[in-house]
C-alpha cells in the first residue's frame, strides 16, 4: 500500500523546497493549452509538490477522452477536471503516476471561478501530484491536510489560496 508522507506538522516548510528527482513527460492530446500551460511551468509546479522521487506523466485531454477515462475507471459518466492514476507499489520505488487534466473542464472552471487558466492548471496539477503521493480528501481531516498543503505550495509559487 502507498505510504504518504507524515502529517503536515511533521514536515518543516523547508522540506517542500528540497528537490526530488523528477522524470516528467507532458502530453498535449488536446493541443489548445500547449502555449497557455507550458512544460516549464508544469515542471516547476510538479517539483514544488513533490516529497519523493517521481516518474510522472501530465496529459491534457479533450472532454471526450476525459469522460471515457472517468467512466471506465470511476464509473462516473462525465469529464472531471483531474484524474490521477497511481502505479506506485512500494515505499522503495519512486512515485509513478499519470495525471490527466481535461482541457474543456479546466477552461470552463477557470472562467466560472474568475481565475486565470494558469492559476487553475497549477492548482489541479499540484492536487494531482499530492494524490500521486498518497494524499486524499475522503474525510474532513485528510481534506484539511491536503488543502493546507495545496495552499502552502501554491502560495510559494506566487498563486493565491485556491480555497
Amino acid at each position: 500500500m502507498l505510504m504518504k508522507p507524515p502529517k503536515l506538522a511533521a514536515f518543516p516548510r523547508l522540506a517542500m523546497q528540497e528537490k526530488s528527482k523528477l522524470t516528467l513527460t507532458v502530453q498535449y492530446a488536446d493541443p489548445r493549452l500547449t502555449t497557455q500551460v507550458p512544460r516549464a511551468a508544469i515542471r516547476r509546479w510538479v517539483q514544488a509538490a513533490l516529497f519523493f522521487d517521481a516518474e510522472l506523466t501530465v496529459r491534457f485531454v479533450t472532454e471526450k477522452e476525459g469522460r471515457t477515462l472517468n467512466r471506465s475507471y470511476r464509473d462516473k459518466d462525465y469529464a472531471t477536471n483531474v484524474l490521477t492514476f497511481n502505479y506506485h507499489e512500494s515505499e522503495e520505488q519512486a512515485t509513478h503516476a499519470d495525471i490527466v487534466l481535461c482541457s474543456d473542464v479546466l477552461i470552463r472552471e477557470a472562467e466560472e471561478q474568475n481565475i486565470t487558466l494558469e492559476q487553475h492548471a497549477a492548482h489541479l496539477i499540484v492536487h494531482g501530484v499530492l494524490h500521486a503521493q498518497g494524499y486524499d480528501h475522503e474525510n474532513d481531516e485528510d481534506a484539511f491536510e491536503m488543502e493546507t498543503l495545496e495552499t502552502d505550495i501554491l502560495v510559494s509559487l506566487g498563486f493565491s489560496n485556491p480555497y
